[in-house]
């Protein structure tokens, strides 16, 4: 791993949710973000991907696109509260509560601040498929974090963000556990399933 193989792992991932953005057909723009995910994950230095699971890959089992999961959401303001985060490999990250996403058919959700150098939007969410095969990652999947490029734009409300299931991915932990991940809290946990997004087979 070096830095220059980082930050160009970094600037390809903030390209293409640049284009995502950019894109009025959603089916065709989380088409182009999963063919953009596998590319990275099959080809990139700084894959997450271990080496001996490297020359199984085929692609990462994401689902089809389906609209229902696509909110835009208004940030409602909450409570200050702090959590700090302990990383194996960056330390301890604090976050404080930016607010309260209100989503339909799923519930409350935390929306994190990240109050450290460079600042930026952190959603994860764990569903109730979570930890099961075939269902979802254990610890939760990462919805938005802006620090590393995933972000979906704003909504058309004022003070509004895009919350799209179907962009759900797993943290790197989720392939090398040399990665300690920021995962999902009681405030980002829902009971709902959501069977959108990236899944979750335990090997790859």
């Amino acid at each position: 791993m070096t830095a220059l193989e980082i930050v160009d792992w970094r600037c390809r991932v903030f390209a293409l949710y640049a284009e995502v953005r950019e894109q009025t057909d959603l089916p065709a723009a989380h088409d182009h973000w999963r063919r953009g995910r596998d590319e990275l994950f099959a080809t990139h230095p700084e894959t997450p991907l271990l080496p001996e699971d490297r020359g199984a890959f085929t692609g990462l089992p994401v689902e089809p696109y389906d609209p229902a999961w696509r909110f835009e959401v208004a940030i409602a303001p909450a409570e200050p509260r702090h959590m700090d985060v302990e990383t194996g490999t960056d330390g301890v990250v604090p976050f404080d509560l930016l607010g309260i996403a209100d989503v339909p058919g799923v519930g409350h959700l935390d929306v994190w601040k990240l109050s450290s150098y460079g600042g930026g939007i952190f959603v994860p969410i764990k569903d109730a498929l979570h930890g099961k095969h075939g269902g979802t990652y254990g610890g939760g999947r990462y919805l938005l974090d802006t620090i590393k490029g995933a972000f979906l734009g704003a909504g058309s409300a004022p003070e509004s963000l895009v919350l799209d299931f179907n962009f759900a991915y797993n943290p790197s932990c989720a392939y090398d556990p040399a990665w300690a991940c920021p995962l999902a809290q009681p405030g980002n946990t829902t009971t709902v399933e959501i069977a959108v997004g990236e899944r979750y087979f335990g090997n790859y």
